[in-house]
């Protein structure tokens, strides 16, 4: 696992979650349509969690707000033993704020390039003399125009509050609570791929008329923890969403959906009505136990976990539309008559079961045994088809990991793992799929170096993908299960204080990620948005106390991806980019200042693909000045 904290993420002043991940050795990006953040762990798509807890839902309809993020876990490989569900590369677990013992209050404003706009409130501290009452509050305003010409002004507010009560000297009750309301939010596809490359168009260009949506999203959570003795411990989780997205009836939704021979006319669709409605229910209970057998030390983990998931969906498409990309005649009006193209509900059910062991079995050598059996059911009702369509899938996910410290500061490892993800559908036949599964192996190191303030990590993985959808070719309108994918790599990543005053955080990262079995992609295509080189460094130097400068810091740092295929045909290219960032910071007493200048040579570059006619846009040079009062 690594961490990103959040004094990095102010640092680089990282509004969004994706700029604080470019941190981390092995992750990319894909588009997400301007609306969300979409990551790749090792060349495979990763799963993202908040608090421990799955946020399919949750992640693929908005920008994650960062203002009550406390810190950021990476967990590389297949990791469904204690986190059920999930791609094989890894997961993506945000960890938010938390109630503090003594009074705090921090306010910041935020200013930037393109009308950028955003204040941020942080309130903690008791409520009683105690201290057995803490709440926390976090609130953000964001009020944003964009470089990508006629979108829309975006708008967010968020609110986060969390309770905690310490109801006895071993049990804590702790509610928290967020909601953000996102509207409008443009929705910006990007660009259009045109033969092996990405269009040569301007930056700015929007394909189709600029659309909007109006988001809502809501988290609730109630956490209950309890120490029986100080050897047995139980945590009971719950969490309830309600998420809902719409186009803005003022601003339909429109888009690229193909580039026609003459590799200069793109088809627009236009997308509205009513959007989606989502609602997930979960709960975890895990029960912790360290014990001894003889002379071998035990902490033993078992855990259950339940979930339901609901979705309502119901869109309109008004096709026909056209526009010329190179000589853009705005607005595209030639649509069609408004159809019906989704209206379905779907409701999925979910439980997992596991236990894991951690053995000391000798003060330098430990051991981990661990297991996850889970079931999926999802039913699914296409009102337009009128069909129904009934999934279910168990699977065991069996994980053994063996560290061994040859010195106090030097710790190697390796490990095995698998993962598992339902598959929706039938065969040709009428059976069911079964799930992907993925597994991987991997080993490494783990060093402390001057004097424990530098923490370096080195790893190499391989990680295979099965079970994955291919066409029938003996009945093109069904699939059958016969494709493979593969990752293999090198990973290095250093993060720490080289002097006093001098932090540094660099990584570096080999994927090769490939098709290695198929019948109909070519075996030995790419995966999209997975560079065979990529790797990040940012450093910070901030004047000592007693330096005549005291107060003063400078960081700099360079972010670098190699060329990468946009789609798993690899029909088209995304170049390779190296973006330099830099920032300048004042702190003197409450106040706190900080200068940053993102992509300071204005590089030409795009971070990520999903189609060709999605292919992300990079931000230009743009400045973002902060200031705050800490108290």
């Amino acid at each position: 696992m690594q961490v990103i904290p959040r004094q990095v993420i102010d640092d680089q002043g990282a509004i969004r979650i994706t700029e604080a991940l470019r941190n981390v050795s092995g992750v990319s990006f894909g588009t997400g349509a301007g609306r969300t953040d979409t990551f790749v762990i090792r060349g495979f798509a990763a799963n993202q969690f908040q608090n421990g807890f799955l946020d399919d839902f949750n992640a693929s309809i908005s920008f994650r707000e960062s203002a009550n993020i406390e810190r950021i876990e990476v967990v590389k490989g297949p990791a469904s033993v204690l986190f059920g569900r999930a791609e094989p590369s890894g997961i993506i677990n945000l960890i938010t704020k938390q109630p503090l013992n003594k009074p705090y209050a921090a306010l910041d404003f935020t200013i930037g390039s393109y009308s950028f706009y955003r204040p941020t409130l942080d309130l903690s501290g008791p409520l009683t003399a105690d201290g057995a009452l803490a709440y926390r509050l976090n609130l953000a305003y964001e009020d944003a125009g964009s470089f990508r010409e006629g979108l829309p002004t975006a708008r967010r507010i968020f609110v986060a509050p969390v309770l905690r009560w310490r109801l006895g000297p071993d049990t804590t009750l702790t509610f928290e609570g967020e909601h953000l309301r996102d509207s409008p939010r443009p929705y910006d596809q990007g660009l259009v791929a045109v033969g092996d490359g990405v269009a040569a168009v301007p930056f700015t260009r929007y394909i189709g008329n600029p659309g909007s949506l109006d988001i809502n999203q809501s988290r609730v959570y109630a956490i209950l923890e309890h120490r029986f003795e100080p050897s047995l411990s139980m945590r009971t989780a719950l969490r309830y969403t309600a998420l809902r997205d719409q186009p803005t009836p003022y601003n339909p939704l429109t888009g690229a959906g193909q580039v026609l021979a003459d590799n200069r006319t793109a088809l627009i669709g236009q997308t509205s009505n009513d959007g989606r409605t989502f609602e997930t229910y979960f709960m975890q209970n895990d029960l912790t136990w360290k014990f001894n057998t003889g002379s071998v030390g035990h902490t033993a983990l078992f855990g259950l976990e339940f979930g339901r998931l609901g979705l309502r969906t119901l869109f309109d498409s008004s096709p026909g539309g056209t526009l010329d990309i190179f000589n853009p005649v705005y607005p595209v009006d030639n649509f069609g008559a408004p159809q019906r193209v989704s209206d379905s509900i779907s409701r999925i059910g979910t439980f997992g079961v596991y236990l894991q062991d951690q053995i000391a079995l000798f003060e330098n050598v430990q051991l981990v045994l661990s297991g996850r059996y889970d079931t999926y059911s999802a039913d699914d009702f296409n009102f337009l088809r009128q069909t129904q369509t009934a999934t279910y899938a168990e699977a065991f996910s069996p994980r053994v990991g063996l560290l061994y410290q040859p010195a106090s500061n030097v710790s190697l490892f390796a490990n095995f793992s698998q993962s598992f993800t339902p598959v929706t559908g039938l065969s040709a036949t009428g059976t069911p799929f079964l799930p992907q599964r993925g597994t991987g192996y991997e080993v490494g190191a783990k060093a402390e170096l001057a004097g424990g303030r530098l923490f370096a990590n080195l790893a190499l993985y391989d990680i295979a993908k099965r079970n994955i959808l291919t066409a029938d070719p003996a009945n093109p309108l069904f699939s059958i299960q016969v494709g493979e994918q593969q990752s293999q790599g090198i990973e290095f990543d250093i993060a720490g204080e080289r002097l006093p005053g001098w932090n540094v955080i660099a990584s570096y990262a080999y994927t090769d990620a490939h098709v290695s079995q198929d019948n109909v992609v070519a075996v030995g295509n790419l995966l999209p948005n997975a560079p065979l080189h990529s790797g990040s460094f940012w450093t910070t130097y901030r004047f000592r106390p007693e330096s005549a400068l005291s107060g003063l810091g400078f960081g700099l740092g360079v972010f670098a991806a190699g060329e990468r295929t946009g789609d798993l045909q690899n029909s088209f290219t995304l170049p390779g980019y190296a973006r330099t960032d830099a920032a300048v910071y004042y702190a003197q007493g409450n106040f706190r200042s900080a200068l940053n200048f993102k992509n300071l040579f204005d590089v030409r570059y795009f971070p990520g693909a999903d189609l060709r006619t999605r292919i992300a846009v990079g931000q230009p040079f743009t400045v973002q000045a902060t200031i705050g009062w800490q108290f």
